[in-house]
């Protein structure tokens, strides 16, 4: 083990680098893909409408997005283990078929039970496609290019952010509502054209493979579910002190114990306990942990604010957020150069203490300001962010040999994923908490809004309006103790350089680093 700054690269990635032929081909592919389960969700709120007016089912309608949420979340962990075990291509190929399988059952679906179904088999699908895909970046690229490649994914998230409403809302306006499941199958096919051409994985060493850990998996995917399904279900379906809800939060702590207990047993097992005990995947894991829970403030309540406070109309309100995806990418390209120099855990604490002051600053927004005010922190939060989280993923995958490479990363966007499900959850319930003593209970954030949808309705809308404002200040305020807690998990977990694996050093480009890369 060495310094991260004394090497460029491993000997697992400069292997794969060599062997797979027609590079651009296969990073073509991989973003199509990506593509595939990043513009998903977007497009699919779009047509909600359209959906339930021709299926019914509206009492049930959210199991559209948390059906799949379920399923590619749950899934990352035993997807990550499988790629370590039988390779990338085949976990790949199996994610495409799959998300493609489900596409096309939810353009056939004749109700809203079925449509949820196959939702399920498509997230099914986009688990492996997520957590794959950011495996097979650092797979493809050495340490020194890998920034690339993940600008150029964190590219496709952006692009798919701006992308997904309008192509959705152009295909529900002039077509039928199934398009938006059917525009899947040619791109999908296309990715896994390329993907089967292309992905020439590199021939390594014979290793004896042990028992595939399915009871291990089944264990993962109980859990995973029980306690997620709690978390989104929580405050909407039932309330939080309900029966529901407490059977379901028992039932999953008692499945953690189901966990632990079989993956104690297990061979080889889907979460290994190592994922936990070497301190710069816990750190990072539980980083990006935060980093889910804070990205609830500006994804899901910042559009509300700027239509509701602002008085923006939809497209204008979707603006104000874009603006963070047009940082973000630009940021995490060029954030190689700060890491390259001060480290990984360095660059990843200023990204995430500018996060914090950021998100701070939000509630001291005059009111009812304008537009550019919020929009220009989202572009300096996407820029922070940036900053952030792209060294810490870079930082544990070159810490890892190809064999845990695909645990490791799975691990980290399990962690990401749980903590955006946590965050919709808790500061849903801040925001509906604000508002209820702001209008002696009269209603919840989603009710309000739709009621300044329409001006019509309500006789002085301005109290409503400074309700919202300061509800969704209580939201920016919790999202900035998160950074804080991110930063206080680098600083007393991280350790101040990251091991990267050294198992080829090349005298010549270790020559052109600069003396604060050098090993210490």
């Amino acid at each position: 083990m060495q310094g991260e700054g004394s090497s460029v690269g491993t000997q697992d990635a400069i292997r794969t680098q060599d062997a797979v032929r027609g590079r651009g081909a296969v990073v073509a592919a991989l973003m199509l893909a990506m593509a595939l389960a990043a513009v998903d969700s977007t497009i699919v709120s779009t047509a909600v409408p359209q959906i339930v007016g021709a299926l019914g089912g509206f009492s049930i309608f959210s199991w559209l997005f948390s059906g799949y949420l379920l399923a590619a979340t749950v899934t990352l962990p035993v997807y990550g283990k499988l790629s370590d075990t039988f390779g990338r291509k085949p976990v790949l190929i199996a994610g495409c078929v799959l998300f493609l399988l489900g596409s096309g059952l939810c353009a056939l679906a004749w109700n809203m039970e079925s449509l949820i179904a196959f939702r399920v088999v498509q997230g099914l699908g986009g688990g492996a496609v997520q957590g794959t895909v950011q495996t097979l970046a650092a797979d493809l690229y050495p340490l020194k290019e890998r920034p690339k490649i993940q600008a150029k994914l964190s590219t496709v998230w952006a692009t798919s952010a701006v992308a997904g409403p309008a192509l959705g809302g152009a295909i529900t306006s002039y077509a039928d509502w199934r398009w938006i499941f059917l525009i899947n199958l040619p791109i999908g096919a296309v990715a896994l054209w390329l993907i089967v051409r292309h992905l020439h994985e590199p021939a390594r060493e014979p290793v004896p493979r042990g028992r595939i850990d399915w009871p291990g998996a089944l264990a993962v995917f109980a859990c995973g579910g029980t306690l997620l399904t709690a978390l989104v279900q929580g405050g909407v379906a039932w309330d939080w002190v309900s029966a529901p809800s407490l059977a379901l939060f028992g039932a999953g702590l008692a499945l953690i114990g189901v966990v632990v207990l079989v993956e104690r047993r297990a061979e080889e097992p889907i979460i290994p306990g190592w994922v936990w005990r070497r301190r710069t995947i816990a750190a990072v894991n539980l980083a990006l942990g935060a980093l889910g829970l804070l990205m609830v403030a500006p994804t899901v309540f910042l559009p509300t604010y700027a239509q509701s406070v602002l008085g923006l109309a939809p497209v204008a309100a979707g603006f104000v957020l874009s603006v963070m995806t047009l940082s973000w990418p630009v940021s995490a390209a060029l954030s190689q150069h700060v890491y390259r120099r001060i480290g990984f855990r360095n660059t990843a604490i200023t990204g995430i203490s500018g996060a914090a002051l950021i998100l701070f600053t939000f509630p001291f927004l005059p009111y009812p300001g304008t537009a550019w005010q919020p929009a220009l922190l989202m572009l300096l939060l996407g820029a922070a962010l940036g900053l952030f989280q792209l060294p810490l993923i870079v930082g544990v995958q070159s810490s890892v040999g190809w064999a845990e490479r695909g645990t490791a990363t799975a691990s980290v966007l399990f962690c990401r994923q749980i903590g955006q499900t946590l965050g919709a959850a808790l500061f849903g319930a801040v925001a509906n908490g604000v508002l209820a003593a702001r209008l002696d209970g009269a209603g919840s954030l989603d009710s309000v809004a739709r009621i300044l949808d329409d001006p019509e309705s309500v006789a002085d809308p301005e109290p409503l309006r400074r309700a919202v404002d300061a509800a969704v200040d209580s939201v920016y305020l919790g999202a900035g103790c998160a950074a804080v807690a991110a930063l206080a998990v680098l600083l007393l977990l991280a350790p101040r350089r990251f091991p990267v694996l050294d198992e080829r050093q090349l005298s010549s480009q270790k020559d052109q680093l600069s003396p604060t890369q050098q090993s210490d």
